[in-house]
């Protein structure tokens, strides 16, 4: 086995020259553009422009960084409304801190809660 692996990956593959090559190619690229018209001319470049895009797009990429981008700036804008220490006198989002802190953690019970236990249980009254 050994043998034969060794053999098969030092002989090397001909390059066909392109003089000899059984392949020819039907047109030649890329073209005289001095020779053509300009109607052939843009049709040659939006070919080409088309075939780059095709060939350069990559949309699983391009979604992950924009989900990066989005997912990194939404963080940044929350943390520095919410947590971060503004050194100055005033702080600009004091009003929407304690408004998010009341919301996530009253410190005072809500009326609603204080009257259903001030309400004697019906049932234990029969």
């Amino acid at each position: 086995m050994l043998p034969t692996l060794s053999r098969s990956l030092s002989a090397t593959s001909r390059r066909l020259a392109t003089s000899h090559n059984p392949y020819q190619p039907k047109k030649i690229w890329p073209p005289d553009f001095s020779k053509l018209s300009p109607r052939e001319q843009l049709k040659f470049e939006k070919k080409y422009k088309r075939r780059v895009a095709l060939a350069s797009a990559r949309p699983r990429w391009d979604k992950a960084i924009k989900l990066t981008q989005l997912f990194a700036v939404t963080f940044v804008i929350t943390y520095s409304v919410f947590f971060m220490d503004w050194k100055g006198e005033h702080q600009p989002f004091e009003g929407v801190r304690r408004r998010l802190r009341g919301i996530i953690s009253p410190d005072t019970p809500s009326p609603r809660a204080s009257q259903q236990q001030d309400t004697p249980n019906n049932s234990s009254t029969r």
